[in-house]
């Protein structure tokens, strides 16, 4: 693991690392905020998985989120949303290939080589950074803007022992149902519909929900509403009876001056559940 930059931030450190991947056969470059109190022991460690087009640097530059985990004395890694390099498979549109990597296992070429993203983001970047950070494995929440909403949800109801905590901003909440997720999971995963399932918010909520607190928070300005889904996921946590905060904020769009109006919300929500578990 190579250091690319670690500047002073909030008492803590902002630091952005390179490594070699396994899972996605490139060089893979996550950002990671510890707050002071990591100098003393592990720290809870909240992940941020960001939304189409973001690298590692778009919540990690414009989320505000270091302020509110510094309070708290949480962590914050920012992982990038697809593997990159010359060699990899991309295409001209922006919600598919590099930058849109949807946080599945691709089957399908050109994609299955390199766009291995649940596996980095689930297994091998958290066996990275549990070696060689200050980070408290057993004290763990998830949040994501967009496509990263829809991997937050996915990957914690997938893991429920993991997570303390779930919560989105403008998440892609039923992506079976919509042309962000058909489009994407025809071309990484393949037409069979039941290899789509996993991968589905809206899905998973209905056979299995989470176990921890769930906050989702959209704007009722989003410019892609129509493509989030979120009533799908609604009528699925009401369905199931699933404890559950979904906030429709009057007026915001889809962008990151949504996600750092909320930002502290968040922070303070998932603090709330991770200092809850037991060290």
């Amino acid at each position: 693991m190579d250091t690319v930059s670690e500047n002073r931030c909030f008492g803590g450190t902002q630091g952005v690392y390179t490594h070699a991947s396994k899972a996605t056969g490139t060089e893979m470059t996550f950002g990671l905020f510890q707050p002071v109190e990591a100098k003393d022991g592990p720290v809870p460690v909240l992940w941020y998985l960001s939304g189409l087009t973001c690298t590692h640097e778009n919540a990690m530059m414009k989320a505000g989120a270091q302020a509110w985990a510094a309070d708290h004395g949480i962590a914050l890694v920012f992982p990038d949303t697809s593997p990159r390099g010359t060699g990899v498979a991309d295409d001209d549109a922006f919600d598919l290939g590099q930058g849109a990597g949807f946080y599945v296992n691709a089957t399908q070429d050109p994609w299955a080589e390199h766009f291995q993203m649940w596996d980095y983001i689930t297994d091998e970047l958290p066996r990275a950074l549990f070696k060689r950070f200050a980070l408290d494995e057993a004290r763990q929440g998830i949040t994501g803007h967009s496509m990263g909403g829809h991997g937050a949800l996915t990957i914690a109801m997938s893991f429920p022992d993991r997570f303390a905590s779930v919560s989105a901003f403008a998440p892609i909440c039923n992506p079976m149902e919509s042309d962000w997720g058909q489009k994407q999971f025809a071309a990484y995963l393949g037409e069979n519909t039941a290899l789509w399932e996993p991968h589905d918010a809206t899905f998973l909520m209905r056979e299995q929900g989470f176990p921890g607190p769930v906050l989702i928070d959209t704007g009722t300005a989003d410019q892609f509403g129509d493509l989030l889904k979120t009533e799908a996921l609604a009528a699925a946590i009401a369905t199931r009876r699933q404890p559950a905060t979904l906030r429709m904020q009057p007026g915001y769009d889809h962008s990151y001056f949504f996600v750092s109006s909320f930002m502290e919300d968040h922070v303070a929500f998932h603090a709330d559940a991770m200092y809850g578990v037991a060290a």
